[in-house]
This record gives C-alpha cells, structure tokens and sequence, in this order.
C-alpha cells in the first residue's frame, strides 16, 4: 500500500480578472456596453491569468512540507484547491484520509456565535462528529489559551484568538493530512512554538503536514522537504537549506550592488559549521563563512567586509579583513581570492542575515555586495531575549527575613 498522502499531477488553475458590480446602477450599464461592443472571451483575452501552471508533488506520511515563495506565486491557491475549497481547471489531486486544514484565521467561524459554540460548527465542518468534539472540549479550549473569552462572542475577539482557537480545534481533529497556511504569523511566540510541537505530535502520529510561511526559520527548522513556488510555477524541490537559498538568491532578495559588472566580483559565499554547509546553529557556536573572489581587471588596495543584519534587516554586526589586521589585498586580471572568516554566533534566538562586501576604502569604493548573502537561523534554548546571547546564570538565590534597623530612642 502506498504511503503517499498527498498527489498533485500537473495541476492548472485559472483565473479571470474582471470588474466588480456593487449596485444595479453600475451592472446595466456594463452589460449594455458589452452588448453593443459584442466583446467575447477567447485563450488569449488578457483578463485570464494562471495562478498556478503544471504543479506536481508529492508528499509522504509522517512528513513536513513546507511551500515558500513571494506573494502572489500561488501558494494559498495551491493549498485551496488540496482542501476543496476551490476546483483546479485542470490536472488530478489525491488526499488520502481525513483532511483538516487551517487557511484562513476566521473560515470556519461564525461571528455572532461564542468561541465555545464556533468550535462545535468549526469541528463538524472539518468532519468531526458531536461526541467527538465533546470529548476533546477541554482540550481545545485548554490548548487556545482563551478560556477566560470562551464564552464571548469571536467578533469580538483579536486575529490572534481567531488563529489560536482555529488552529486549536485544525489540531484536534486528528487528521491523516493537516494543511497550515500563514496564519500562525499571527499569533505569539510562546503560541507558535505550542503549535509547532502540536504539529510534531500530529507527525509522529503518521501524519502529513503541508506548511505554508514566509517564515523561513520555522519552514527550515520544521520541514522536511520544501517546495519553491514562483508566478505560480514550481522552481524546484529540495531540503528545506537547498530551497531557502535559492528563494534568497531570487533577484527581489539577492545582490544590491550590480553583481557581476564591476571589475572585481564576489562569486561564491557559503556558511558552515564543524560539520558542513548548514543554516541552522546553536547560540555560541562557530561559524566558517567562507568568501569567493573573481577579478575582471587589475584591482588593488582592497578590504573585504562581513557583517549581519538581524530580520529586520537592522545591521549587528561588522567586521572586515583590513580591520582584523590583515591589510588591503591586489588582484590581477583572472585571479581569484579566498577567504574564510570566523565568527562564535553569542546571538538569541532569531533569523539573521550574513552578508559580504568588497571595497576600497580610501576611495569609498564599494565593487560588489551581497546582501543576504545567505540566512541564518540562531536557537538559544530559551532564557534570553534581544540580539546578544551573553549566556546569563542565576549563581545565587536566597530568601530571608529582612531586619529593622531603625533604633527608637527613649527619653
């Protein structure tokens, strides 16, 4: 028997751009124009566009997916047709077993009714019987961390709640195939990282999880494999490390500077640590970045820059190897430049961003950038908060009963 939970073959889906009537006022007079401009939809009528073109994967029981890629490339429209939601013009889809998806953070939800009704409706819809529901109450609302509004009505309630008690009940559903969309951004981090574990649990259970983020922290940390989507066309299929750098390097992320046009250009940067190329670290440990130089022309007195910026792009970092007390270097037309730096990543938890420069510095010349020049994900273990890890320790801890030291004289 096969353990593939989820088939797409060569999915199409099209859409048609078009106006939108809000009144009879506006629709007569657009039917009438239409009458007489005897317009006709054809293959080539420019309102039809295709969210997503010839898409194809598979995934496998008891793995994590994960899909990335800009906004717009297709990605909820890919998720929309696997949970029926929507139909694909064309191409074939197989789920097999029960479906329990969360795409958007209030479908499901009526907003006239409790939390505590909402969850009824929103588990029947995901095909969950009342008894069943019944029995899995507490841990629901117990797992939604929203006991004390329960009972309020959810038009009432935060996008946040709306993401917590919606993944809550998607989560108990005990699902075969569990489809997440980009609404656990919402919500906080303690939150997230429950519905990570929650959906760990849902893996070891024999599952398949199909994760949709621009999160790419979370995707590598969690996925197994991942999916690459671009004007709704899949551009490749990988390890979560292999995908994520090819997304950086899309020309929206990648270099900043005319890469490739200058005179001397960087062409090669990779991140590793003791044990080979990788994107994910523990807090304190040793990163290798090593950096690739090509020369088109005779250049000299150059410096070559590292720095990192933090996710939101804010720069922590700088260092180079003219201040490291290695000097300006020359090349020569064709040659070639090697260089490793290390660093001891003392950082907290977060996604960061190295990136590299080369320049000439008594001309304030700057020949070539990446930035990112790739992404890094940094996990602390918890305890500290902000940029720097600085590896605190509580070495002493005592209560005791303080004494009064006022002295009350007498006459």
């Amino acid at each position: 028997m096969s353990d593939t939970a989820i088939r797409m073959e060569q999915v199409y889906k099209k859409f048609r751009k078009g106006e939108t009537y809000n009144s009879l006022r506006d629709l007569l007079p657009a039917l009438t124009g239409r009458m007489f401009q005897q317009q006709e939809l054809s293959a080539g009528d420019k309102r039809e566009f295709w969210a997503v073109q010839d898409l194809s994967f598979e995934v496998k029981q008891g793995e994590a997916f994960g899909i990335i890629g800009h906004n717009g490339a297709g990605k909820s429209t890919a998720l929309k047709m696997l949970s029926r939601v929507m139909k694909p013009t064309k191409g074939r889809m197989v789920v097999k077993g029960r479906l329990s998806a969360l795409i958007e953070v209030s479908a499901g939800f009526h907003q006239d009714l409790t939390g505590r009704e909402n969850i009824f409706l929103n588990g029947t819809i995901l095909g969950m019987t009342k008894r069943e529901i019944q029995s899995k109450l507490d841990q629901i609302i117990a797992f939604s961390g929203i006991e004390e509004f329960i009972d309020t009505p959810v038009k009432r309630y935060s996008s946040g709640m709306y993401a917590r008690l919606g993944f809550s009940v998607a989560a108990h559903v005990d699902p075969e195939v569990l489809i997440v969309d980009e609404v656990l951004s919402v919500g906080d981090y303690a939150f997230q990282q429950r519905c990570i574990e929650r959906m760990r649990e849902v893996l070891r259970g024999g599952a398949a999880v199909l994760f949709v983020s621009h999160n790419l922290k979370m995707v590598a940390e969690f996925c197994h494999r991942c999916l690459l989507l671009e004007k709704g066309q899949t551009v490749m299929i990988g390890t979560p490390q292999e995908v994520v750098s090819t997304y950086l390097q899309k020309p929206t992320n990648g270099h900043v500077a005319d890469h490739g046009s200058g005179p001397v250009s960087i062409s090669s940067v990779k991140i590793r640590n003791q044990d080979g190329e990788c994107m994910q670290f523990r807090s304190g440990e040793k990163a290798w970045v090593d950096v690739e130089l090509t020369a088109r022309t005779h250049c000299n007195k150059l410096a070559l820059t590292l720095y990192i910026l933090d996710d939101k792009l804010m720069e922590i970092f700088d260092t180079s190897t003219d201040l490291l007390g290695h000097g300006n270097f020359d090349l020569d037309e064709g040659d070639a430049y090697r260089c490793t730096f290390e660093v001891s990543l003392n950082l907290a938890d977060g996604t960061y961003h190295p990136s590299v420069l080369i320049y000439r510095r008594d001309i304030q010349m700057i020949y070539d950038r990446w930035e990112p020049a790739a992404t890094i994900y940094v996990s602390s273990g918890g305890g500290v908060r902000g940029i720097a890890n600085c590896f605190p320790q509580v070495i002493r801890q005592e209560i005791y009963q303080a004494v009064d030291a006022t002295v009350v004289g007498g006459a």
